[in-house]
């Protein structure tokens, strides 16, 4: 979500946000304030918010320019990403790596509410999985899939760093091979940059660390759009 402000240009501030107090029960969500305005509109789920900011004038339709078909394969990125890898990646923090993931995640609790709550959220993950079909694969499964999904993001990093979409600034080049980002990569930048600095996710970490051209994609848009933001590479979580 935050890519995608970023990519419009847009002030926003960050806070601390909790599934219940959004508008459909989950996370990412905003407080959307106009000038003028008496309370400000929650909106929920990245997809509905992009459209929103478009809607109502506040941000450029990163898609508006696609032709159908390149339509089509923007949609099926975010799909692989948002529909696929969530899922192996969620297996892998709150089953593989529970404590450091509930650690994190509920940081601002205190101790004998952080275990509560985060066994609460374990077995609500859990039953998440199984009903959604990951969590009835095996580890060596999952970790297949995951793998074949960042392979597959790395062929279309690859064929459009070669292409870098004419007018693209500081050497960065996007999913499709534009010279500008479409909404696969708000996704695919969000993906990257949480594998990278979650230590609930070291397995994937590594899996991204691999791929020389997916890392030198993130690290083009971190450096052009968020220089304001600690970068993975200055946080101690090097190759481990």
């Amino acid at each position: 979500l935050e890519a995608r402000l970023r990519f419009a240009g847009l002030a926003y501030k960050v806070d601390q946000g909790a599934p219940p107090k959004g508008p459909r029960g989950k996370i990412p969500y905003i407080a959307l304030s106009k000038d003028g305005d008496s309370a400000p509109e929650m909106v929920s789920d990245t997809s509905m918010i992009s459209e929103k900011l478009v809607d109502d004038g506040l941000a450029e339709d990163l898609n508006g320019k696609l032709t159908p078909v390149e339509k089509a394969q923007d949609a099926a990125v975010r799909a692989l990403l948002e529909d696929k890898l969530y899922f192996y990646q969620t297996y892998e923090r709150w089953e593989q790596n529970y404590y450091p993931m509930r650690d994190k995640a509920l940081a601002a609790l205190p101790l004998p509410v952080k275990f509560l709550v985060g066994q609460l959220g374990y077995r609500k993950m859990s039953s998440a999985l199984y009903g959604q079909g990951t969590g009835r694969l095996t580890a060596s499964e999952i970790t297949k899939f995951k793998t074949e999904v960042w392979d597959h993001i790395n062929a279309l990093l690859t064929a459009s760093s070669r292409k870098r979409g004419s007018g693209a600034p500081d050497g960065m080049f996007f999913v499709l091979g534009g010279s500008k980002p479409t909404e696969a990569d708000t996704s695919l930048f969000g993906f990257v940059a949480s594998g990278l600095v979650c230590d609930a996710a070291p397995e994937t970490r590594k899996i991204i660390r691999s791929l020389p051209t997916v890392m030198d994609y993130a690290d083009k848009i971190h450096r052009h759009f968020f220089p304001d933001y600690e970068h993975w590479d200055d946080d101690g979580k090097g190759e481990k």
